[in-house]
């Protein structure tokens, strides 16, 4: 039955698409991009950069689109104050503020830093609908994004710790 219920949670797929192309399976995240604080400049790397400049966790994580353990990571449970960034080019994804313990063993964030930090894609991987979030500026793969978090979004975006560095707010 726990299988069931997860499975129906993990299906519920959000997706930033304009209103009128929804799946009717979907929620629609409206992104207002003429109110963004992000440099636009997006970043391409071959794949040996990217296996030079990064750990191999973050590697798989941001360039092969893997999903590390839960409550494995450093941050699933990180109370300090700061800004999240992209591990792969420390572009500002998310603040502390932002952040709240949903119990799933993933750092999770109700909104992103900026509207425009982060893309979405539909992923239909491992038999399921979910949306995927990658950095905007760098195309890594950051987790996935569900409509079970806290109001007034009540969006969850579950992200893994090695897809970011932190920025201890001082």
């Amino acid at each position: 039955m726990r299988m069931i219920t997860a499975a129906l949670i993990i299906s519920l797929s959000i997706s930033c698409l304009q209103p009128d192309t929804v799946p009717a399976d979907s929620v629609a995240v409206v992104v207002d991009s003429t109110k963004t604080k992000m440099d636009s400049t997006s970043i391409a790397k071959s794949d040996e950069e990217w296996r030079k400049t990064l750990t191999p966790e973050q590697y798989y994580i941001l360039r092969q689109k893997g999903t590390e353990r839960p409550y494995t990571g450093k941050y699933w449970n990180s109370k300090e104050t700061g800004l999240y960034k992209c591990a792969g080019c420390q572009a500002p994804l998310f603040t502390s503020d932002q952040k709240f313990d949903s119990h799933c063993g993933w750092p999770s964030f109700s909104l992103p830093w900026d509207s425009a930090a982060v893309a979405y894609t539909r992923d239909t991987s491992h038999g399921m609908i979910r949306t995927e979030v990658t950095c905007k500026k760098c195309g890594g793969h950051l987790g996935h994004v569900f409509d079970d978090g806290p109001p007034p979004t009540n969006l969850r975006y579950c992200i893994n710790s090695d897809a970011m560095i932190f920025e201890k707010k001082e």
